[in-house]
């Protein structure tokens, strides 16, 4: 009897990020993306990551991990996993220059990198895996086959159908065709971000049009366009536009510089070394004879378009004789940053060029139609949808009992997951934990408690009580100091200061006098006598900080 396979899912089944599955045979384990989730609302937090317990639990079984796009939520989570163990990691050429990248400027010991071609084959643990090319919104995307045990296992990789890419690599259906009328697929893992949008979405080559009219619109006016740093195939069509209309090309933005310079090293960017300005040389450039592309699109605070829209860039000041091109659609969660970056730009008296006015965007993930149209090619005998939000999932589950799948071949499967692939066919084996684990800019790990506490501070504010006990006279050594923020308005701070003051030294005057000099009890009594205080005159709950000395 074949030996089975196991599937842990530790995340992407669920919400757009920490994509990171592993794939288990004989013992062996080959890793399957390590994301992470870009955070929201979540203050001091930098990352937020799957939990990587069961795999530090198994790191001498770890033969290799497969990156299979060079997104943030497919290879974020390296440089905080390979702190902690080495492992060989797998991708294509620009892939692997990323994840180089990634891992230098973390400071983490670059592990084996192995280069993947299309049509690659190779042997890693106890699987035969071919590489297969997808289209998406980064270049060499991968889609895997996983020869194993149980037969042959497809990862769609994140995937659309376009019939006409910007560098003319399409997704490779003929093969799955191939392989589904030989021995066939058993199990299909399919990306479901937009599974329940009708259609099919278009394609990147129909964005250069859209562009080039931009330009033509905007003669005379300085153009900056906003755009993922990993887009390198809308990076192309913006220095195409940009080259028709007779202008020099800024690349702002310390990843959008790194993507743009490793993409036109392996020859994926076509943009001549003449075409290309420093910033330097922005102020000698007339309005109409310059394009910004920068990063920031997602209203990243950190980014170039914010430090613009602050006026803190230190080459580019906005005005009105400037246009800016949001050329990305927003990510969920991102909606109020992006919405206070146009106002920050339009007030600045920048135009806005949006994707809720032209077709400045588009995805990069199939919708219905391109999904059926993968699951006709592929004909699985057994489906579990993956990376989505979880009413992507069920999206992707029902197209799959419309298409006639019944419904015990189809398994819906959320982070933590674990489901056993064997001669009588899917069936959950567990669940592994599904926290997570938040991490700042350093890799420190944040607490559930450390964030709600940020919130209540950024929320409500804080009062800070200090008092000073004479223990030996049995009595306050001096009135209480308080010091209060995001509570009150600063006029009123004063008078409120000294009405906490005197209510906290009330409280602990007549107890002190009675002998009680334990620091904790004492702050206690300064926190119940302030909270009261200050719920009774405002209703309002700041965070209570009571310091308490006994001399």
């Amino acid at each position: 009897m074949p030996a089975p396979v196991d599937l842990t899912f530790l995340g992407g089944l669920g919400e757009i990020g920490r994509n990171c599955a592993a794939l288990e045979a004989q013992g062996r384990i080959v890793m399957l993306d390590c994301g992470q989730l870009f955070p929201d609302d979540l203050p001091g937090v930098d990352a937020v990551l799957p939990d990587f317990t069961w795999l530090r639990e198994r790191a001498d079984r770890i033969d290799g991990c497969v990156i299979t796009h060079a997104h943030e939520d497919h290879i974020g989570g390296l440089p905080y996993l390979l702190r902690e163990m080495s492992f060989p990691i797998y991708g294509s050429p620009f892939t692997l220059g990323m994840v180089r990248a990634k891992l230098k400027g973390a400071r983490v010991p670059v592990p084996e990198l192995v280069e993947l071609h299309d049509h690659d084959r190779r042997r890693i643990g106890p699987f035969d895996c071919e590489f297969l090319p997808v289209t998406h919104s980064t270049p060499s995307g991968l889609m895997t086959l996983f020869g194993t045990p149980q037969g042959l296992i497809l990862h769609s990789s994140d995937f659309k159908l376009d019939p006409t890419p910007v560098d003319g690599r399409v997704t490779d259906l003929p093969r799955l065709r191939e392989l589904a009328a030989g021995d066939g697929i058993r199990l299909l893992l399919a990306d479901s971000t937009n599974a329940g949008t009708a259609g099919a979405t278009g394609s990147e080559s129909e964005i250069g049009p859209v562009l080039r009219q931009v330009f033509e619109d905007n003669v005379g006016r300085r153009i900056i366009v906003g755009a993922f740093s990993s887009h390198v195939h809308r990076i192309q069509q913006i220095a195409d536009a940009a080259a028709g209309s007779g202008r020099r090309l800024v690349v702002l933005g310390p990843s959008m510089v790194r993507n743009v310079t490793l993409a036109r090293d392996l020859g994926l960017l076509r943009i001549p070394e003449r075409m290309l300005a420093t910033e330097d040389e922005l102020a000698d450039l007339g309005p109409g004879r310059v394009c910004v592309v920068c990063t920031g699109s997602q209203g990243e605070p950190r980014a170039a378009l914010a430090l613009m829209a602050q006026g803190r860039h230190r080459c580019v000041t906005i005005c009105d004789s400037d246009t800016v091109v949001f050329s990305s659609h927003p990510i969920p969660g991102n909606e109020s940053g992006i919405g206070r970056l146009h106002n920050a730009l339009a007030r600045r008296g920048a135009q806005l060029v949006h994707s809720r006015q032209i077709g400045v965007h588009t995805s990069g993930h199939g919708s219905a139609d391109e999904l059926l149209a993968l699951h006709d090619a592929a004909d699985p005998a057994l489906f579990i949808p993956v990376h989505g939000e979880y009413s992507h999932l069920v999206a992707h589950h029902e197209l799959a009992l419309g298409r006639g799948m019944r419904a015990d071949r189809v398994l819906r499967c959320t982070d933590g997951d674990r489901v056993r692939l064997d001669d009588d066919g899917l069936r959950h084996l567990g669940r592994v934990s599904d926290r997570y684990v938040m991490v700042d800019e350093a890799g420190r790990p944040v607490s559930d408690d450390l964030v709600e506490e940020r919130r209540g501070l950024s929320g409500e504010g804080f009062v800070v009580v200090r008092v000073v006990v004479d223990g030996r006279k049995g009595r306050l050594a001096e009135p209480p100091f308080v010091e209060t923020r995001g509570w009150v308005d600063p006029s009123e701070r004063d008078e409120w200061c000294t009405a906490v003051s005197e209510v906290v030294a009330k409280a602990l005057s007549s107890a002190v006098a009675d002998g009680e000099r334990d620091t904790k009890e004492l702050g206690r009594l300064a926190r119940r006598a302030t909270g009261r205080l200050v719920s009774k005159r405002t209703g309002r709950r700041p965070a209570l900080v009571p310091v308490v000395e006994v001399r």
